[in-house]
């Protein structure tokens, strides 16, 4: 078989190995990535810890992985998904961030987290909240599931539409 011709329906085509660089930027391309979660997935397909981290180190050398966009960036998808600044900053901390880092992320938020917590609860409430005492434990549990504070918590469930 020459260079022109197709391959038989029966042949597949060799794949190329990727170097660990490669392997890198094609995970980067789909989503941002922290560093530690790169690292962690690269080591799991089998790359070796000195080239996975040579590979890391010159993606955010050279502006690819970036952890402060990373971080920025989950904080934003969490929060428009409902989930609260506590939940959000302990994420947050399992991806190897520091506590800087996480600040600053967490600063980057244009929202309000009582708004938000108050729209989780109407979408799961109905437009008027929860009404009775039960109804309203039900809507601090799921807020304190989600990551909100004790102040959100109550603003949110006693919370009048006509405020």
């Amino acid at each position: 078989m020459n260079d022109f011709e197709e391959p038989s329906p029966g042949r597949r085509k060799r794949r190329v190995e990727q170097t660990p660089l490669q392997r890198a930027l094609g995970l980067l391309v789909r989503r941002e990535h922290s560093r530690k979660e790169l690292g962690r997935k690269l080591k799991a397909r089998g790359i070796e810890a000195e080239a996975v981290d040579a590979a890391v180190a010159r993606l955010a050398d050279e502006g690819w992985q970036n952890d402060a966009r990373f971080a920025e960036m989950l904080v934003r998808n969490r929060a428009n998904g409902g989930y609260g600044p506590l939940h959000i900053r302990a994420e947050l901390g399992t991806h190897g961030l520091d506590s800087a880092q996480i600040e600053a992320a967490m600063a980057t938020f244009e929202g309000d987290w009582v708004e938000n917590a108050r729209d989780l609860v109407c979408r799961r409430f109905g437009e008027n909240g929860p009404q009775e005492l039960p109804q309203r434990r039900r809507a601090a549990d799921l807020l304190a599931r989600r990551g909100f504070d004790g102040s959100c918590i109550r603003s949110a469930t006693r919370y009048d539409p006509e405020d």
